[in-house]
């Protein structure tokens, strides 16, 4: 298991636009050759938008984009004519694919929080595709086939006690709270990342909400 903290992330966005972005992975300007990903994950970036910030439209390609707000409504539309509104609770997933372009904003007068993860599909090319899942359950593990990965959503109580799923790849971030994950106490922005992952579990030290990636190995 290797853990990697909040305050380790690449700094980024745009903070005079009202941007402010964190990079778990090598990013744009932030070249890291030892941290291009982790199974299937290339992007792991924690997104502030101010209200009125946002990012124009710019293109995407090979590439599934699974979005999670964490406060706020983030503003979708994409060249393939969807226009979404997507809130906490809800999974958004923009498969790139051969190619398709997309802007994002914070069109509400409070501030947006978000969570984006980028991961590669096993087969680039192919048409792109567009998919919103409201109020995901936490007992719902949401798939995207085309990257061999699954996302499990944990919300837990004080005290409350998650099995993480076993796996070749395994990414856990936490969104909010603590948790103490096989000895390790991990905060809002942290992660691990833990490779050939059987029989962990996580337990809430606070209220907590926490993202984890069941990858298969590539």
């Amino acid at each position: 298991m290797d853990v990697h903290r909040a305050d380790e992330r690449y700094p980024g966005g745009d903070p005079a636009a009202g941007i402010t972005s964190r990079h778990a992975f090598s990013f744009g300007p932030h070249y890291d050759p030892d941290n291009l990903r982790f199974g299937a994950l290339l992007a792991c970036n924690e997104e502030r938008l101010a209200p009125g910030a946002g990012f124009d439209e710019h293109p995407h390609s090979h590439t599934e984009i699974v979005t999670w707000v964490v406060e706020g409504e983030l503003t979708h539309r994409d060249s393939t004519g969807h226009e979404t509104v997507v809130r906490a609770g809800d999974v958004q997933r923009l498969s790139a694919a051969g190619g398709v372009r997309h802007v994002e904003r914070n069109d509400a007068a409070v501030p947006l929080a978000f969570v984006q993860m980028w991961l590669a599909p096993l087969d680039p090319g192919g048409d792109p595709a567009y998919e919103i899942v409201r109020g995901i359950a936490d007992s719902t593990p949401y798939a995207v086939p085309e990257a061999g990965a699954m996302l499990h959503v944990r919300r837990l109580t004080t005290g409350e006690r998650t099995a993480v799923p076993d796996g070749a790849y395994v990414y856990v971030h936490v969104v909010r709270g603590e948790v103490d994950l096989d000895g390790e106490r991990l905060g809002p922005g942290d992660a691990a990342r833990v490779t050939d992952a059987e029989a962990l579990d996580a337990v809430a030290v606070t209220r907590a909400e926490v993202l984890v990636w069941e990858m298969a190995g590539r």
